[in-house]
C-alpha cells in the first residue's frame, strides 16, 4: 500500500471532504444575510444551523454501519449528490420552512463523507503514517471553510443568494463527478477483512465497538475539543464579530480564516506527537481544552470592548481544536479492528456535533431573551448579549471533561485487564501494557 494509487484517492477524498465543509460552513457566513431575506430572528437562524448539525450527527452511526456494509464509496457518492440537492433548495428558497429543507439535505449529505474519507485512509495506507494523514485530512479539509469565507462571500455579496449556493452545489457536482472515477474502497491486493455480510452484523459489531471503553474515550475528546470552534466557524463567530466587536463583514469573514490557519499549522504537529506518544493522546486533548477555556475567560471578562490581539488569540486556539479532535479518531483506530472502523468512527463523530448544536441552539434562546420581538440585527447581536450566551460553552465542555476522565480510566483499566499485569498504580500499569503490547 501507500502507493501512487493511494494517494490519488487520498487527494480525491480530501477534496470531497474540502466540498462538504464549504457547504457546512456557507450559512455561518450568510447568516446576516439569511436574518434579512427570511426576517428570522436569532432562534429562528439557530434553529435553521442546529437542525443541519442534529441530522448530521444522528446520521453518525447508521453512515458508520453502512460504511461497514456497503463500503465507503457508496457512502461519499450519496453525500455529495445529497449536498448538491440541498444547496440547490437553500439557492431558491423563498422561506424559512423551505431553507430548513435544504439545510436537512446538507446535513445528511456532509455526515456521510468526513468518516467515509477517514475509512478510505485507514485501507489504502499503513503504518505510522496513518494518524498524520488523518490530521491532515481533517486540517486540508477547512480549506472549504476559506471557500465559504472569501469566493461564496463575495458572490454572496456582489450577486445574491441564489446564484451564491448554485454556485457551492456546482462545486460539489464536479467534485462528484471527479470521486466516481477515483474513489475505490480499497486496494485490490489488500488482505484487509471484508464488509460485514448482513446489516444484522454490521449493527452487532456497532454494539460492540460503542462498548469499547476506546471508543467512548474517542466520543468524549471529540466532544470537548471540536465544539466551540464549530459553533463560532459555523454559525455564531460572524455575527459575533460583525456587532459584538464592529468588524467589517469583509474582516469578520477573514478572521475566520484564522482559524483554519491555525489547524494547519497545529494539525501535523499534534498527529505526530500522537503517534510517537500514544498514551498521551488523553493529554493533549486535555491541554487544548484548558487553552480555549482560557481564552475564552481572558476574552468575556475583558471590560468593555475586547482588544483585536485577544480576538486571535481565541481564533488560534479555537483552531486547534480542530486537528485535537481527530485525536479521537485515533483512539477509535487504536482501539477497534479494521472491519468495524465505520462504526467506530461514526459514533466518535457525533461527540463534537452534539455539543455543537446544544450549545448553538442555547445561545440563540439568550439572545433572543435579550431584545424584544423584531429587533434589527444591531439590537439582537450585542456584546453583552454574546458575553451572556457564549457562557454555555463552560457547562457543556465541562460536563464532557468529566466524562472524558472517567472514559480514560476506564479504557486504562480495560488495557490492564486485557494484558493480564498489574504494575503499581492504575495508569503506570496502562503504559506497561501499551508497551508490551508494541513488542
Amino acid at each position: 500500500m501507500n502507493s501512487a494509487k493511494s494517494w490519488l484517492v487520498f487527494w480525491v477524498g480530501v477534496l470531497a471532504y474540502i466540498a462538504a465543509v464549504m457547504q457546512r460552513s456557507t450559512l455561518g457566513v450568510a447568516g446576516v444575510s439569511a436574518v434579512e431575506r427570511f426576517d428570522a430572528g436569532a432562534s429562528a437562524l439557530s434553529a435553521l444551523a442546529v437542525l443541519q448539525l442534529v441530522v448530521y450527527a444522528a446520521m453518525q452511526v447508521p453512515v458508520g454501519v453502512l460504511i461497514d456494509r456497503l463500503g465507503p464509496r457508496v457512502l461519499i457518492t450519496a453525500g455529495l449528490s445529497l449536498l448538491v440537492a440541498g444547496q440547490v433548495v437553500l439557492a431558491f428558497s423563498p422561506s424559512i420552512s423551505v431553507a430548513v429543507m435544504g439545510r436537512i439535505l446538507v446535513g445528511a449529505g456532509d455526515a456521510a463523507i468526513f468518516v467515509s474519507v477517514m475509512r478510505l485512509v485507514s485501507s489504502w495506507f499503513s503504518g505510522p503514517i496513518v494518524p498524520q494523514l488523518s490530521q491532515w485530512m481533517g486540517n486540508l479539509g477547512q480549506a472549504g471553510q476559506i471557500l465559504s469565507a472569501i469566493p461564496f462571500a463575495w458572490l454572496l455579496h456582489a450577486l445574491g443568494w441564489t446564484p451564491a449556493f448554485l454556485a457551492a452545489a456546482s462545486f460539489v457536482a464536479l467534485t462528484l463527478v471527479l470521486g466516481l472515477a477515483v474513489i475505490r474502497d480499497r486496494p485490490a491486493e489488500s488482505t484487509e477483512s471484508g464488509r460485514a455480510e448482513s446489516f444484522r452484523e454490521a449493527l452487532q459489531s456497532l454494539k460492540t465497538s460503542f462498548s469499547r471503553p476506546g471508543t467512548q474515550l474517542g466520543f468524549w475528546s471529540h466532544y470537548v475539543t471540536q465544539s466551540s470552534g464549530t459553533v463560532f466557524s459555523l454559525l455564531w463567530g460572524y455575527p459575533f464579530m460583525v456587532y459584538g466587536l464592529g468588524l467589517s463583514e469583509p474582516m469578520a469573514a477573514s478572521m475566520l480564516l484564522v482559524i483554519v490557519a491555525s489547524g494547519v499549522l497545529i494539525g501535523p504537529l499534534l498527529g505526530l506527537l500522537s503517534a510517537r506518544y500514544p498514551y498521551r493522546r488523553s493529554n493533549l486533548v486535555l491541554g487544548i481544552v484548558i487553552a480555549i477555556g482560557c481564552a475564552w475567560t481572558a476574552l468575556l471578562l475583558w471590560p468593555g470592548t475586547p482588544p483585536f490581539w485577544l480576538l486571535i488569540v481565541l481564533l488560534v486556539v479555537l483552531g486547534a481544536g480542530g486537528p485535537g479532535s481527530l485525536i479521537g479518531f485515533d483512539f477509535a483506530r487504536t482501539f477497534n479492528p479494521a472491519r468495524v472502523l465505520g462504526s467506530a468512527n461514526g459514533v466518535v463523530n457525533v461527540g463534537g456535533f452534539l455539543a455543537s448544536f446544544v450549545m448553538m441552539f442555547l445561545i440563540g434562546l439568550i439572545l433572543d431573551s435579550q431584545s424584544a420581538t423584531g429587533a434589527s440585527p444591531g439590537e439582537l447581536y450585542r456584546l453583552e448579549s454574546f458575553r451572556l450566551g457564549f457562557l454555555v460553552q463552560y457547562l457543556v465542555i465541562g460536563f464532557g471533561v468529566v466524562m472524558l476522565i472517567l472514559a480514560r480510566r476506564r479504557t486504562r483499566r480495560r488495557i490492564v485487564e486485557e494484558e493480564g499485569i498489574q504494575v503499581g498504580p492504575l495508569w503506570v500499569a496502562a503504559l506497561e501494557a501499551i508497551r508490551r503490547r508494541r513488542g
